[in-house]
């Protein structure tokens, strides 16, 4: 059994959910299949929900009329018989009812995630419907009776699996189960989301509790491509990577996935494949444990970086000094992405300037503390094991002209990274492509 993910652009409207359909039902295999609320749903039950916050409920009730309306004319372009016209609008009707009564009650966090969950409901509602109506012999397994999380907010895989292995036994015999992404039920009992890769994770903890065969995420563009397709020319669309470098990438800036989501298939050894649902024949990017030798892959940027300097005569040949620096960060819950040192200067980079001013003020207890905001962290990513003589010269000659703030190397066999300024992305990442994209081409990887 192969596992599917959709997200919202591609169920974003009727033509997108028949085309959902199509794509997964082609193969007359068995599939599992996850989707996200149509895009702009969610956006809109948050609303609906701020409204409730605020005490206004007539303000959400209109936001309300005006989604269920959306949601009508959906049904009328959606199916050709009165019967899944009739079925799919009576299902919609006890959807708005519900959300309408949460203008009448006591409106805390709980209820809030009651509201943002109904948008996967009513997707994945809507796709089943259209699919039987196809004829397709199709089931909705609702996620909220296997996907849980732990006291830690954390997936219960081990409780995943008993119960959607469960689940599956009672409804054998299908060739499509659909089900909710992102949505869950948290160590409580209460409805719940999984936060960090949303559908991705859900779409990820499914194949592994099922051994599936493959897991394949669906979007709007062609795989992930070796380097940012809106900022630099001629990008292509990477084939292969492994698990270590997917999320590399993801982490410094590839937005078609989220580092965390992959997880759960690494560990499982299952692959992940990238797809576009507008170029279903395209091979895409096929993530797995696989590792290519003597490779750069890609580069990827991740921008609103702040650098940090401490200096300090203090911390030369001083134990403790680095602990009492990186507990700062810890209690205002800030990460780092990277840190570079020397006898008397340590310099560090974060993506979260929230506590900036307390971390900064901290930090002065301890040396000399000076701040470069507006920064970029350019990260290329391959294998670039040390014992790969010459990589990182590539990666350095691309950036002989670009103004280099801190430079990562050693941390991962998978990543150099460089500190730069937001001003200087685009040379920088145009300059990358055109030295090691094209060189690693004429050397035949």
């Amino acid at each position: 059994m192969k596992v599917m993910k959709f997200g919202g652009t591609s169920v974003g409207s009727p033509e997108r959910m028949k085309n959902v359909a199509s794509l997964v039902t082609r193969s007359g295999e068995q599939t599992f299949v996850v989707l996200s609320a149509m895009s702009g749903t969610t956006n809109t039950l948050i609303e609906i929900a701020d409204y409730l916050y605020k005490k206004n409920p007539e303000g959400a009730n209109e936001v309300i009329n005006t989604l269920e309306e959306k949601y009508m004319q959906h049904v009328d372009e959606l199916y050709a018989t009165d019967e899944y016209k009739t079925k799919t609008r009576q299902f919609l009707v006890s959807e708005f009812e519900y959300l309408r009564s949460f203008t009448k009650d006591l409106f805390t966090s709980f209820e809030e995630k009651c509201i943002v969950a109904q948008g996967e409901i009513m997707s994945t509602n809507m796709v089943v419907n259209y699919l039987q109506e196809q004829g397709v012999h199709a089931v909705l397994l609702s996620a909220l009776d296997f996907m849980r999380t732990d006291k830690n907010a954390e997936p219960d895989p081990p409780y995943i699996k008993e119960k959607l292995s469960a689940i599956m036994a009672d409804n054998e015999g299908y060739q499509i189960y659909i089900t909710q992404g992102f949505i869950c039920r948290n160590a409580y009992g209460e409805v719940d989301n999984l936060l960090r890769g949303g559908s991705d994770y859900t779409a990820s903890l499914i194949g592994a509790a099922l051994n599936a065969e493959e897991i394949v995420i669906w979007t709007d563009i062609d795989g992930m491509h070796n380097n940012d397709p809106r900022i630099v020319d001629k990008t292509d669309a990477v084939q292969q990577l492994n698990f270590e470098e997917a999320a590399e990438l993801a982490y410094f800036g590839a937005k078609i996935l989220h580092p965390t989501c992959i997880q759960p298939a690494k560990y499982a050894g299952i692959p992940v494949r990238l797809k576009n649902t507008m170029e279903p024949d395209a091979y895409g990017t096929i993530i797995d444990n696989v590792i290519v030798r003597g490779k750069i892959k890609a580069v990827a940027a991740k921008d609103n970086i702040v650098a940090i300097k401490i200096k300090s005569s203090r911390m030369l040949l001083a134990t403790g000094f680095l602990r009492k620096v990186f507990e700062i960060f810890e209690s205002y819950q800030t990460p780092i992405d990277m840190i570079a040192t020397s006898e008397v200067g340590l310099s560090i980079s974060i993506d979260n300037a929230t506590h900036l001013d307390e971390i900064v003020d901290e930090l002065k207890k301890y040396g000399t503390v000076t701040v470069d905001t507006d920064m970029c962290i350019i990260c290329v990513v391959g294998d670039l094991d040390w014992s790969n003589v010459g990589f990182e010269t590539l990666a350095l000659d691309a950036m002989k002209d670009i103004p280099v703030r801190m430079i990562s190397y050693g941390g991962s066999n998978y990543n150099i990274s460089f500190l730069v300024r937001e001003a200087d992305k685009k040379r920088a990442l145009q300059s990358l492509s055109n030295l090691l994209f094209e060189t690693t081409c004429a050397n035949g990887n």
